[in-house]
């Protein structure tokens, strides 16, 4: 298997403010897509996780650098120095620029506020000495100003693109990086310099690049990451200037964009050529494949109580999200509510465009559905999706599926611009428990599609999101355990993109336990043999009424060659004609429906575990187990109750010892085969 580096993390762990955090996420998530995933990661995912071999960046934004330490001194600050010197890369924002450096001087001699001590990291080998300015307050805007920093151009320019001379950023308490040029013998460069009076001594360095073995850090002590159109003009705790720092920032906005760009590109990473705005969300379009069917379900929901009237509109209003719900033959959309409802999101009411590209939470926003009662979504309305194409391909695949009963995919909820299918579903279990098994939600493009863990992010262009509702019955649990859907799901995936057309039977598509996508990398040499990932399953579950519910998620990079590959390349280098999302999604949902049929007739039987095994990338592989001090073990399958992974232990010249693991993932890992629990045999 092949790894490549592509998730950026940034830590949302002790210490750091939800503020930097969401500001931080969402600068990168701009400049770096498609190219990389940009996630948090939690301290105990530092700890105890193998994030370092799939790392490309970690983040370490705005908050306390005590709550760091706290967190992280001793195990975690080892990975991390590691991480940077076998060649990764380390960004610290304000407090993660303080983290960054040798010695920490904050606030010297202000009593209640004075921060001194020695850190562990040592990136930059001296001090970082703060406040750069005074005025800070903790929970408060009172000490932010628009900081005025000149460029060291030399150090930025060996990346190409444009690199401004001067720019005014976002700053609310960093710091000093003391006598910076004279570090310069040890990997020191300056990238940038206070150009206003500064409240310190030692030199007017605010962000320095300091290589650390193969890797390296940037370190800064103001927030170019803060884009001024998420700053609230009205903001209570700001300074009496605040409104004039705003302008300020939102005025040197491209000036921000561009210097960010040259040091991501100074840490290694391949930036955005163009910064994409993240879409406004779109409707969604309820649809069946036959007639009356959508009719029948509004007329259950009315039933059930879960419609309601309010301000003459029907809404359903679930845990986590608003839906209101419009017939496809109603009056034209009043928008206003959208508008009212992206500004308050936001946190400025005074704005009312909502294609304006700023931080928003998306789940505070009503989500519109046009219930298509007489027949299916015109080109026009979906013009990235075409719902004539799916349900007659769904309606061929399965006629060529015998057994089930031909449901899966019949009722469809589609977007282009959602922001997780998963989520709608899953999140909001009133009208969840009212959604027949088998409706599929569908998605052009999610902007917080949801992995494992709370692992969130913008989906790249060219994906195929979707998720589908699947009742199972407790009564299946001593036979048809519902651990297995999820290998079910991966199964269906693999025949599903195998059995597309004439042709696409050899597709090299590959399992990785237990609810990864590979492929082979197109981009490699036959004779490597590398696979990289292309698709991932979630599975969320939740029981009631004698019956598991479970909403599982799937996401495949269909035509996105970024991050990693994707199917249409694959497609390409065979000969064969890209793969149609229409097309598809309905062969995966007729497979999984026939595949689950006879699952909860047969269980998970030697015929599943054949299917299985002649798909997973995991025969014979030899892997190392870090809970068992580092111990080699062979991989020989899963078992038959639960689907845990069957390990033997090796010993010398790798011969088997004779003892057994049975193994179960964390659930919540960068690579499974890096953190596994072991269960005892």
């Amino acid at each position: 298997m092949s790894t490549k580096r592509v998730n950026v993390l940034v830590y949302a762990g002790a210490g750091s403010t939800t503020s930097s955090v969401r500001h931080a996420v969402w600068s990168l998530r701009r400049l770096l897509g498609p190219h990389y995933a940009v996630l948090t990661v939690s301290a105990e995912q530092i700890l105890k996780e193998p994030w370092m071999a799939s790392c490309a960046l970690l983040v370490m934004p705005g908050g306390a650098d005590m709550g760091y330490a706290r967190a992280l001194n001793g195990e975690g600050n080892r990975r991390i120095k590691q991480y940077v010197q076998m060649g990764g890369r380390y960004l610290g924002l304000c407090a993660g620029g303080y983290y960054g450096a040798g010695r920490c001087e904050w606030e010297v001699g202000r009593k209640g506020m004075e921060v001194v001590g020695e850190r562990e990291l040592a990136f930059f080998p001296g001090t970082c000495r703060g406040l750069a300015f005074g005025g800070f307050e903790y929970g408060s805007e009172m000490g932010t100003r628009a900081a005025g920093l000149g460029v060291v151009k030399e150090a930025l320019a060996a990346g190409g693109g444009a690199v401004p001379e001067s720019l005014r950023v976002y700053y609310n308490g960093g710091g000093v990086f003391v006598d910076a040029d004279s570090f310069k013998d040890r990997g020191v460069e300056v990238v940038a310099r206070y150009t206003d009076e500064l409240a310190v001594e030692g030199g007017d360095a605010a962000m320095v690049y300091c290589k650390s073995g193969e890797g390296g850090a940037l370190l800064s002590g103001p927030h170019p990451e803060f884009s001024g159109t998420n700053l609230n003009r009205d903001e209570p705790s700001g300074p009496a200037n605040y409104r004039e720092v705003i302008d300020a920032l939102v005025e040197d906005e491209k000036q921000r964009v561009d210097f960010m760009k040259a040091c991501l590109i100074k840490l290694g990473l391949e930036v955005s050529q163009q910064t994409e705005a993240v879409p406004s969300l779109s409707l969604l379009h309820f649809s069946a494949a036959e007639p009356g069917v959508v009719s029948e379900l509004v007329h259950g929901w009315q039933e059930a109580g879960i419609m309601k009237k309010e301000d003459g509109r029907e809404i359903i209003k679930g845990e986590n999200e608003t839906f209101i719900l419009q017939s496809d033959s109603g009056d034209s959309w009043d928008m206003s509510a959208v508008h009212k409802a992206v500004s308050e999101a936001a946190g400025e009411k005074n704005k009312t465009d909502p294609s304006e590209d700023r931080l928003v939470d998306y789940n505070s926003l009503p989500k519109r559905i046009l219930l298509h009662e007489s027949s299916t979504p015109d080109s026009k309305q979906t013009p990235y999706f075409n719902h004539n194409a799916f349900f007659w391909n769904l309606k061929d695949y399965h006629a060529q599926q015998r057994e089930s009963q031909h449901t899966f995919g019949k009722i469809m909820m589609y977007g282009e611009v959602v922001t997780s299918t998963n989520t709608m579903l899953d999140k909001n279990p009133s009208w969840l428990e009212h959604l027949p098994s088998g409706l599929v939600a569908a998605a052009t493009t999610q902007v917080a599609g949801r992995g494992r863990g709370s692992n969130v992010w913008v989906s790249p262009p060219g994906g195929m999101p979707f998720s589908f509702v699947l009742r199972h019955s407790l009564s299946l649990s001593s036979t048809a355990p519902v651990v297995f859907v999820q290998y079910l799901a991966a199964l269906a995936v693999v025949q599903g993109v195998q059995g597309y057309d004439k042709g696409y039977a050899k597709m090299p598509i590959k399992l990785k336990w237990p609810n990864d996508i590979y492929a082979l990398d197109p981009t490699k040499p036959a004779s490597e043999k590398a696979y990289v990932k292309i698709g991932g399953i979630l599975v969320n579950s939740s029981y009631a009424g004698g019956d598991y519910t479970l909403v599982v998620g799937i996401g495949l990079n269909l035509t996105n060659a970024a991050p990693t590959t994707s199917l249409s390349q694959l497609a390409a280098r065979a000969g064969l004609p890209s793969l149609t999302p229409e097309k598809l999604l309905a062969s995966i949902l007729a497979n999984f429906e026939a595949l689950y049929t006879r699952f909860c007739r047969a269980g998970f039987d030697k015929q599943f575990e054949e299917a299985y095994y002649r798909s997973w990338l995991h025969t014979d592989q030899i892997v190392t187990l870090e809970t068992e001090g580092g111990a080699r073990a062979r991989i020989k399958g899963i078992t038959s109750d639960w689907g845990l992974l069957v390990a033997e232990e090796l010993g010398w010249q790798d011969r088997e010892t004779g003892k057994r693991w049975q193994l179960q993932s964390d659930s919540n890992s960068f690579d499974f085969f890096r953190g596994l629990l072991r269960r005892k045999v």
